[in-house]
């Protein structure tokens, strides 16, 4: 069998649903390590930044604004905290371990907001390429999937309530998938608390999103070409339109499980980008980077939960 037709045939599977998104990408990952010659290279690059644009716009018709806000007002001071301790934090370690400015930034983004989605958001605003993309998508998609089995199992041990794992999965999980599935197996309370705190922390890939295109545009020379960030200011239209007009809520219901779809498939493009001379290049410092800065996350939002310093 070729690379073209298992090309075609793992995309076909990340279209249907088959694979998750981690599966994608790490069927992406062993495409791109066993084929020396990207059979489309070109074209798979090209693709992935649409998709990854039209992916962010499809996520955005699964969030309700009204109920993020009213439900969420205590977790969004929580979540400013959060994301402000991790951003330093992630950045200083990428200087630590010396990983490439645009891997650092995403890997840290990944981790302080909404993984995937923020990485999605903001790779096309810094004009990251497929390495930088691949390797903080493979860093946070590890972790989420760690998480995912670890985190209730602590929960239990450490005799959590519903509220509190709720929250804590909500600052110190990457991605909503991971923080609604480890949310749902702790409880309906839990779950509804995490899915509202986190949609809250999701929130942020849009102001951050746009502060982060003003410092690329005020650090460009006179010749660069700074491209508005267009597909944040639909995301935003698209989260208005899901909250405020709920008669089409059937239609968004799709648009957005198109663009978990997308999302999926744009993993595997990425995936196939990372080749075996791109990962003796990119080492395990970004790695390293995301685990330790996933793990002072998690552990201090968890202790502070523990003390009744965050609380609903």
């Amino acid at each position: 069998m070729n690379g073209k037709l298992i090309f075609f045939i793992a995309i076909l599977l990340a279209a249907s649903g088959v694979f998750s998104a981690p599966v994608a990408l790490v069927a992406g990952l062993i495409f791109g390590l066993v084929f020396v010659a990207h059979p489309y290279g070109e074209e798979s690059r090209a693709l992935s930044r649409l998709l990854l644009q039209a992916s962010v716009v499809g996520l955005g018709f699964g969030m309700n604004l009204a109920e993020v806000v009213h439900a969420g007002r205590g977790g969004f001071a929580y979540t400013a905290i959060s994301i402000s301790f991790a951003t330093g934090l992630g950045l200083l370690l990428g200087l630590w371990f010396r990983v490439a400015r645009k891997s650092s930034f995403l890997i840290t983004m990944g981790t302080a907001i909404c993984g995937g989605s923020a990485i999605a958001a903001l790779s096309p605003v810094i004009e990251a390429d497929d390495n930088a993309i691949a390797v903080a998508m493979g860093t946070v998609f590890a972790l989420n999937s760690v998480a995912l089995l670890l985190f209730p199992a602590i929960g239990h041990a450490l005799q959590l309530s519903q509220t509190q794992f709720g929250l804590w999965a909500a600052l110190a999980i990457h991605d909503t998938s991971s923080v609604v599935g480890a949310s749902a197996k702790y409880g309906p309370q839990a779950l509804a608390i995490g899915t509202t705190v986190k949609l809250a922390r999701a929130l942020w890939i849009v102001p951050i999103s746009l502060l982060t295109a003003s410092l690329v545009k005020n650090k460009a020379s006179s010749k660069a070409k700074i491209r508005f960030p267009w597909f944040i200011l639909l995301f935003c239209v698209a989260a208005a339109i899901k909250s405020y007009l709920p008669a089409g809520q059937a239609l968004y219901a799709e648009l957005y499980a198109l663009g978990k779809t997308g999302l999926v498939v744009t993993l595997f493009l990425i995936g196939t980008g990372l080749s075996r001379s791109t990962l003796r290049q990119v080492g395990v410092r970004p790695l390293l980077q995301g685990i330790l800065l996933w793990l002072i996350v998690g552990t201090a939002s968890l202790l502070a939960i523990r003390a009744g310093w965050i609380a609903l």
